[in-house]
């Protein structure tokens, strides 16, 4: 099958306050995001020539796009499949306060089991059904690829913290329950390449500053995981640098 490159959208102004945007419309990469969406751009663009661009409809992906379709001459495919994950009423708030949710702990240890809570404003999905219909649509779009343009292909997908951390475990065989392990930065790129008998993960969490990004994640973590990905800057009220 042809080559996935999953890449997470760079750091937003919510990453930086420290909210989960979710669905919010309006939520723009920042000053450090756009630096770092120019630099994966250039990093991919020298590695390979994808054939495809698909991106979340979400702006923040749209603009995390904008660099490398400028760089490879693609247009942007919007595709609400790898879409964030629809939290419902916790969209919009502050990581501090959904901490404190009863419901925090089942998303840390059992997120399998986890519906976000209704809202009117926004939608609400199960976890499983964000893996289910992320797993679906790339697996879906990669067939697509080879069948176009042979095995070797190379596409890329442009998405969300934890849906590419949910279609990381597919590939990987690891439980959804499990999927906190898993780590992808903002503006980090994470490959798989599937097979007619098994996905490999070729890279995960790979970013422009490299080794210091990781090791200072390392270090500086909590033992919970933040719902919609690591965020990139020091949390201070939790005290991890997600």
């Amino acid at each position: 099958m042809a080559t996935l490159i999953l890449l997470r959208h760079g750091r937003t102004t919510a990453n930086a306050s420290g909210v989960l945007a979710g669905w919010t419309p309006e939520t723009h990469l920042d000053d450090t995001g756009r630096t770092q969406a120019s630099a994966m751009a250039e990093s991919i663009s020298a590695a390979t020539t994808p054939v495809r661009l698909v991106t979340s409809p979400l702006v923040r992906c749209r603009e995390t796009a904008a660099p490398l379709a400028e760089r490879t001459g693609l247009a942007p495919e919007e595709h609400d499949g790898i879409g964030e994950c629809h939290y419902g009423a916790w969209t919009g708030r502050p990581l501090v306060e959904l901490a404190k949710e009863p419901l925090w702990k089942d998303v840390q240890e059992a997120p399998s089991a986890v519906t976000f809570p209704a809202s009117d404003a926004f939608k609400h999905e199960s976890m499983r059904d964000m893996q289910r219909r992320a797993v679906e649509t790339v697996r879906g779009i990669d067939a697509e690829v080879e069948q176009a343009h042979g095995a070797s292909a190379t596409w890329v997908a442009v998405s969300h913290g934890d849906v590419i951390k949910a279609v990381l475990a597919d590939a990987l065989g690891t439980p959804l329950d499990d999927f906190q392990r898993i780590v992808a930065s903002p503006a980090s790129v994470s490959i798989v390449r599937y097979t007619s008998s098994r996905p490999f993960v070729l890279l995960m969490n790979h970013t422009h500053g490299g080794l210091r990004d990781v090791l200072t994640h390392q270090a500086t973590s909590g033992s919970d995981a933040t719902v919609g990905g690591s965020r990139g800057v020091t949390d201070t009220a939790s005290g991890q640098r997600n």
